[in-house]
């Protein structure tokens, strides 16, 4: 007779993993989709709160141009409305940061045990401070960077910026150096589960900082070095202390996976031991009789 078990349908059953957590090409595509997926619905639904937002965020970002001795103006019809776009599609990526900051996380490293689950949510707990921390860094240097580009116009002079290219060159510079304050704690937390050793990153080191110095380079374009290593210190004191995090947390598994292979030897000799003495116990009673 049929269980009940036999009835399950089929789409309601688990997607079956090995026993390293990896899964077949078509169900990892799957898992891909339903990640996306969730992210979009937190992005649209972010990016709808944006738009009550609109006119307090749009004069914060406008703010210093003002205060650098510049104005910005709307140089076409459908420039106002294109701009709400773009501003709620920002507060959308800012709002919905702990969503698809876990979906990446959960997509990268799959099939986590139960004990390791909680190690996805430390990483969302540290990665959304520290992306909104870069964005915030990027918007304080900001009036920096703008007051050594207005002084370069002569004088007698109006500085007129186009809303249409200010404001895509602002977005871009907030979230470059927000996705770039999150890769300490990715490092960090690919150590954890053990697919970024700290050899590897010493390693590279050199490739490391280059990018680092690229990314604050292109961020802080023109000849203001101030602003460029004001940018880059925090992302190499955060690489630095990724990079020491590492260190030790390899140590610390070394140090328990010596300790287990010890006790595994340890369990192994005294079978061995237990093996051997069987015999003489078995042929004692046989010599007295």
């Amino acid at each position: 007779m049929a269980t009940n078990k036999d009835k399950t349908p089929r789409s309601k059953k688990k997607r079956v993993k090995d026993a390293e957590g990896r899964m077949a090409l078509k169900e990892h595509l799957i898992e891909a989709r339903n990640r996306l997926f969730k992210s979009l619905i937190a992005l649209t639904l972010g990016t709808i709160a944006g738009f009550f937002v609109y006119d307090w965020l749009l004069a914060l970002l406008i703010a210093p141009v003002k205060a650098a001795g510049g104005s910005v103006v709307f140089t076409a019809v459908m420039s106002p409305f294109d701009i709400m776009i773009k501003v709620a599609l920002f507060v959308g990526l800012i709002v919905s940061s702990p969503v698809w900051l876990y979906q990446l996380w959960a997509f990268i490293v799959p099939g986590l045990k139960k004990n390791e689950r909680r190690m996805s949510y430390s990483f969302v707990a540290a990665a959304v401070p520290l992306f909104l921390g870069g964005v915030a860094m990027a918007y304080f240097v900001l009036p920096f960077a703008l007051e050594f580009f207005i002084s370069l116009s002569p004088e007698n002079s109006d500085n007129l910026l186009n809303i249409s290219e200010y404001l895509p060159f602002i977005i871009r510079l907030l979230l470059a150096f927000g996705l770039a304050m999150l890769v300490p704690v990715l490092m960090v937390g690919l150590n954890l589960v053990g697919i970024l050793p700290a050899k590897l990153i010493l390693k590279h080191w050199r490739i490391t900082v280059f990018l680092i110095a690229l990314v604050a380079a292109m961020a802080a374009p023109g000849g203001d070095a101030i602003t460029m290593f004001a940018l880059a210190g925090p992302l190499f004191l955060t690489f630095a202390a990724a990079t020491l995090i590492c260190h030790f947390n390899d140590k610390k598994r070394a140090k328990k996976l010596a300790a287990q292979e010890a006790e595994n030897e340890r369990l192994a000799a005294g079978g061995v031991a237990t093996d051997i003495d069987a015999p003489s116990t078995i042929d004692e009673p046989k010599s007295q009789l």
